[in-house]
């Protein structure tokens, strides 16, 4: 089992929006974002996030009037700093995201997305078999180590 928590693994910074924000900022809030998401914050909390492919099907067919709250994903799946990798990449997976806004507490602290976690999964899902007495590398099929989606 891998020990590697989310605090040591490089965190993306996601630019937030507020859920009355119009669709059209949310994308420009995207533009040079390290992240294809944008997180939707209520005060402090957490209330829903906004992937790339949502923000472009609403800007590019001429649709800029609509706020954030009505194309974001809400509630949306979270995970703290003290969750292992392997946690996150499993809640990944049941919950059909590629994004986890990361929260101590109430505070928003970052996303961790597919990208960001598979380096760190991908060395630990190779195990060496042995073909006709040669050793061979294949990934193994233990299931709590892909992140699908």
């Amino acid at each position: 089992m891998i020990d590697l928590r989310i605090a040591d693994v490089d965190t993306e910074f996601a630019p937030t929006v507020r859920p009355e924000t119009p669709v059209g900022d949310a994308a420009a809030a995207l533009d040079g974002a390290e992240t294809s998401a944008v997180v939707v914050l209520e005060g402090d909390s957490v209330v829903g996030l906004v992937a790339a492919s949502d923000v472009v099907s609403m800007v590019a067919g001429g649709d800029r009037s609509r706020t954030t709250r009505e194309i974001m994903s809400g509630p949306v799946s979270t995970v703290s700093p003290t969750e292992t990798v392997v946690d996150a990449a499993e809640r990944m997976r049941e919950r059909g995201v590629r994004h986890l806004p990361v929260v101590d507490g109430d505070a928003y602290r970052g996303v961790v997305s597919a990208e960001t976690l598979s380096p760190y999964l991908s060395r630990h899902r190779l195990d060496v078999e042995r073909t006709n007495g040669t050793p061979s590398v294949v990934a193994s099929n233990d299931p709590t180590l892909s992140v699908r989606n």
